[in-house]
């Protein structure tokens, strides 16, 4: 991945974009982004400043899975299913998703809900929300245990 690759943050300590500091009510920390498989194993990493929003590392997140076939050919680089947490439910984020065939596991935050249902009609369907599949979603919390 390259500096390219990445959103741009302001920068409060005078640091590259590329590094992964910054402040966030707490002092200064960072944010680490994980995609595993459904047995914890890590398949993306990335870490960002701890003022950021995790959205926009989501799409950065997604191309850096590569998971080498063992018979060999082309390494598998879209998941069936991305299980995220309500910080990923951007619209851009599942309109990517739905452009790759990656079903989204993804909730509604409960203003979005509110917004929609202000809108009337004209505020739309509810995106599909598997609740089964999204009790897995703890695979990840437990590989940040690992």
């Amino acid at each position: 991945m390259t500096q390219g690759d990445l959103p741009n943050y302001t920068n409060l300590l005078d640091e590259p974009v590329d590094h992964g500091i910054g402040r966030s009510r707490g002092g200064l920390t960072c944010k680490v982004h994980l995609a595993c498989d459904g047995d914890g194993r890590p398949l993306s990493v990335l870490v960002g400043p701890g003022q950021a929003g995790d959205s926009p590392m989501f799409g950065p997140l997604l191309e850096g899975i590569c998971v080498p076939r063992i018979g060999g050919g082309a390494p598998r680089t879209r998941p069936d299913e991305v299980r995220a947490d309500k910080a990923y439910t951007s619209k851009a984020n599942r309109e990517l998703l739905r452009s790759k065939g990656i079903k989204a596991v993804i909730p509604e935050k409960s203003d979005q809900v509110a917004n929609r249902k202000n809108k009337g009609s004209a505020g739309g369907r509810p995106p599909n929300f598997d609740a089964e599949s999204y009790k897995g979603r703890n695979v990840v919390e437990r590989a940040f245990n690992k």
